[in-house]
């Protein structure tokens, strides 16, 4: 398949993971709760395990050690710097000031969501393989939030259909991403957004995500956690020794 069309396909199936925030509307917030927190322990350990056994270890191969991890630093530093400008608020709990983040969560979503797609395209033109990886790591960490985001939009005031099209329209910038990512018009550039993934990834499991674990003061729940997050790194390291890439 041409790989246009796989970063075209991957990057609107990710555009659709934005209407599973509906879902969260069936659910008590108990249970909504308990789901969202497994899932950020999970998608915790993918994105790391993710980062380091595939992004990164593949990046070596074009670059050397010390530019692969400059690239990384920088990456990381970039994300830093951007959610401290923009209060991007990778929310998973509906009690959060929503007033405030109604519609800054859209305009960060959408710049994410931009840079998803950049990352996707840029793992797609190294191989398939990575292609997929990278998109299935993003969609991971993709659910927790939209369904976070879509409830907070709700309690924020928004109807439930205005919640459900602004966010599916700031998920599809991911399309944009990817098909300005295909068309970059140096080579170079795909070698050099695999470190660049890998420290967006770190960044968001380390700054947005084990934050969100820590607030869990159960042991019993904490203990949950750490086994789902275990899951997430060994299933990452076991398509490392599986597959390769």
């Amino acid at each position: 398949m041409n790989t246009l069309l796989w970063i075209l396909g991957l990057t609107f199936f990710d555009g659709l993971v934005a209407l599973v925030g509906a879902f969260s509307l069936l659910l008590s917030d108990r249970v909504l709760k308990g789901v969202l927190y497994v899932l950020v322990a999970f998608s915790t350990g993918a994105l790391l395990g993710g980062a380091f056994f595939h992004l990164l270890a593949e990046s070596l191969d074009n670059l050397t050690p010390s530019v692969s991890f400059t690239v990384l630093i920088v990456s990381f530093s970039l994300f830093f710097l951007l959610e401290r400008i923009l209060h991007w608020h990778h929310c998973h709990d509906s009690d959060c000031d929503v007033h405030e983040y109604t519609t800054l969560i859209l305009v960060g979503d959408g710049i994410h969501n931009f840079i998803d797609g950049l990352v996707i395209a840029g793992a797609f033109l190294t191989s398939v393989k990575l292609g997929l990886l990278a998109s299935l790591l993003i969609i991971l960490h993709e659910i927790p939030q939209e369904l976070g985001n879509f409830a907070v939009l709700v309690h924020g005031g928004m109807g439930k259909a205005r919640a459900l099209l602004y966010n599916f329209l700031a998920q599809l910038t991911c399309v944009a991403g990817g098909v300005i990512g295909y068309f970059m018009p140096f080579e170079g550039f795909k070698a050099f957004m695999l470190p660049f993934a890998a420290g967006g990834f770190i960044y968001i499991a380390a700054s947005d995500l084990i934050p969100e674990l820590h607030k869990e003061a159960s042991l019993r729940k904490s203990l949950t956690a750490f086994v789902f997050f275990a899951v997430g790194v060994a299933m990452m390291l076991a398509t490392k020794i599986l597959f390769g890439g």
